[in-house]
């Protein structure tokens, strides 16, 4: 890479650090590429960007982005998982390193905040941004639902009322 490259892949990181809600700090252990592929075209179907950078220039895209404190965890092979729901990148990169021993789990940030390796598993393991948003829906429809049915339930109890007393009065 010549200082042109260096600069643009800083500036494109440094960007989506920015954009990001959370970032996942990943360590590769010996991935082969149809691995890397695999979690990436997973990552990119849950709306999560994963990156491998030099460390030194992701150190440098790290300035100026709420995600400084993280630095720390930029040593050996890693990667960046980001997305910018707080839970996407977490999700995808803990499941696949369940099944997967060759990515290890280092750590990320949330903001100002720096996580353990527990905290990005805590993480994980919360509802998708998608998934709360499901239930609230659910939780405001299911209230106009019973109310629907309460007030249609006398009209219906009338109707037969109604249908009885014509079969009645016909036979």
């Amino acid at each position: 890479m010549d200082r042109t490259e260096k600069a643009e892949a800083v500036s494109s990181l440094n960007a989506t650090l920015a954009n990001a809600a959370s970032v996942v700090v990943v360590r590769n252990l010996g991935m082969t590429v149809a691995q890397s592929t695999v979690l990436r075209q997973q990552m990119r179907d849950a709306g999560a960007d994963f990156r491998v950078t030099k460390n030194r220039l992701a150190k440098i895209a790290l300035d100026g982005t709420t995600y400084t404190g993280i630095g720390d965890l930029l040593t050996g092979p890693t990667a960046l998982a980001t997305s910018t729901d707080p839970v996407a990148a977490a999700k995808i990169a803990v499941d696949f390193a369940k099944t997967n021993d060759k990515l290890e789990i280092v750590g990320g940030g949330m903001g100002d905040v720096v996580l353990d390796v527990d905290g990005v598993k805590a993480l994980a393991s919360l509802p998708s941004l998608d998934e709360l948003r499901a239930k609230i829906i659910g939780l405001v429809q299911a209230p106009a639902t019973k109310v629907a049915q309460i007030a249609a339930a006398p009209a219906g109890q009338l109707a037969r009322v109604f249908g009885a007393y014509a079969a009645k009065e016909a036979a």
